[in-house]
């Protein structure tokens, strides 16, 4: 950062008047997509799904929880995962305080994910989240949703990396979430957006990859910090569960 330009605070407030203009530019771009989003053709969802709850058994339609609209975000915790996909569990920090501000807007958010509720249960309690988190069972709504698939279609899909060499994060996330390269990627991080119509379900947005910044808050948060985000060559590396940075800054000091 030391051969940063340093200009006077003149040239400061004139050079953040043009960059201005363009976030203003960038918000009413923001503003014409979420209406394009809004805009999407409904899907029903025809599939009777029933998930596993604290509650007990409960369908997609009494997910919403008396609301109308159903926010969900498919959390990468497969079978064979021991913990939580740590880039998901960043995710989950993020969302776990603005729930009850999207309560005031008639929209219930949760989190769905294809391991055991057990698992699910028991790793909610040590990250101390208090959001709604079902499993899919067997029900097969994260697969339909193209977020879940067998580790055999795992394996088929991803043959080419396997032979051309698995990239050091995914090797990195599937270790630190107890599970191997194919386990790991059986599940797959995403977004979806359901309404409940005169007591019809219909799907009616979703997105993954970088789709899903908009629920990292750190990142725009970053975006604005004077070193950015500041990844590099570290992208997603740095990345860690909240109770786990103390052990993994130790680690990089004696490294």
């Amino acid at each position: 950062m030391s051969d940063h330009k340093v200009g006077t605070r003149e040239e400061w407030l004139a050079a953040r008047e043009q960059l201005l203009a363009r976030e203003k530019e960038h918000t009413r771009l923001g503003d014409e997509l979420a209406q394009q989003r809004r805009e999407l053709p409904w899907v029903r969802m025809e599939t009777e799904y029933r998930f596993e709850t604290v509650d007990g058994t409960r369908t997609l339609a009494e997910l919403f929880d008396g609301r109308s609209q159903l926010l969900v975000y498919h959390f990468m915790f497969g079978p064979s995962y021991e913990v939580g996909c740590p880039v998901c569990s960043s995710i989950a920090d993020t969302v776990n305080g603005v729930l009850p501000h999207l309560h005031a807007r008639d929209a219930t958010m949760l989190f769905v994910s294809h391991a055991p509720l057990d698992k699910l249960r028991a790793y909610k309690r040590r990250m101390g989240w208090g959001f709604p988190w079902v499993s899919d069972g067997n029900s097969g709504f994260n697969s339909d949703c193209g977020f879940s698939r067998t580790e055999q279609e795992t394996r088929e899909a991803i043959a080419p990396m396997l032979e051309s060499g698995v990239p050091p994060v995914v090797e990195h996330n599937a270790r630190t979430s107890g599970t191997d390269v194919v386990g790991y990627l059986s599940q797959g991080p995403g977004f979806s957006a359901f309404v409940l119509d005169n007591g019809v379900v219909y799907q009616t947005y979703s997105t993954t990859a970088r789709g899903l910044e908009f629920v990292m808050g750190y990142y725009p948060i970053l975006d604005r910090a004077p070193k950015g985000r500041d990844e590099g060559a570290a992208a997603a590396f740095w990345i860690h569960r909240h109770d786990e940075y103390d052990e993994a800054a130790g680690a990089a000091a004696s490294a």
